[in-house]
């Protein structure tokens, strides 16, 4: 059933480095912090510090753990340091790899940009993807770009499909600037939405500028604000 008073937008924050940007994450009231585990990624740090650095959040806020494309040992190994952690996988992984770690997992979606992708028979086909990816807990959408992660880049977000059974994140380029749009486009599309900001709140690769975290959190809250006053109407969507 629809329900009659909006969902509160969950905030993720990734590429964390440094104890400050923890800190100024769980002050300005996220809900998750992202610790990229792919060595080839300027925000790239050990299971090691992320460990050390999980252990400044209070109950409540999530640790993210991202891979591309990881063998399954190195999973085992990363995730003994982090037991609480939840994972995101943002490479080639099939859905069978994903369940092989055995824990709750999000899966990257690499969404064309521009009309032209689409326009040239490129386009992605998200419904089917979330079903490919049914066991995810949510599926997180970035923009497609070369290599791996968006990049720093907004996919056209007018393009998704109307209605996806899947709780959603939103990702890919966002910033204070832009994500009460993000928020208010994509909601209606899916069965929950939460966001994920990385480029958008650094001052540099892999460092944080605490007064764009905070500006961040305060758009998102007022997105929610503005669909409480004026409720968009929601897609029906399977509970399951």
């Amino acid at each position: 059933m629809t329900p009659s008073h909006p969902l509160r937008t969950r905030i993720k924050i990734c590429g964390l480095t440094r104890e400050e940007d923890v800190d100024a994450v769980v002050a300005a009231g996220a809900d998750a912090v992202g610790f990229v585990m792919y060595e080839p990624s300027p925000r790239h740090i050990t299971a090691e510090r992320a460990a050390e650095l999980a252990r400044r959040l209070p109950p409540f806020v999530t640790p993210v753990l991202l891979f591309v494309n990881a063998s399954a040992t190195k999973i085992v190994a990363d995730c003994a340091r982090l037991p609480s952690a939840l994972l995101q996988f943002h490479g080639d992984e099939s859905p069978q790899d994903c369940l092989r770690a055995g824990r709750p997992f999000m899966r990257a979606a690499r969404i064309p940009l521009g009309e032209s992708a689409a326009a040239a028979g490129t386009g992605f086909d998200l419904v089917k993807y979330a079903e490919d990816f049914k066991a995810a807990q949510a599926i997180l959408l970035d923009a497609h770009v070369e290599g791996y992660g968006g990049g720093g880049k907004t996919f056209n977000w007018s393009l998704l499909p109307p209605s996806v059974n899947a709780h959603l994140v939103l990702s890919g380029g966002l910033t204070p600037a832009n994500v009460i749009d993000g928020i208010l486009q994509v909601r209606p599309r899916c069965k929950t939405l939460a966001v994920d900001v990385s480029s958008g709140v650094e001052i540099a690769k892999g460092i944080k500028s605490a007064d764009a975290i905070f500006q961040f959190v305060a758009a998102v809250r007022a997105a929610d604000e503005q669909l409480a006053k004026k409720p968009i109407h929601h897609v029906r969507l399977s509970p399951t």
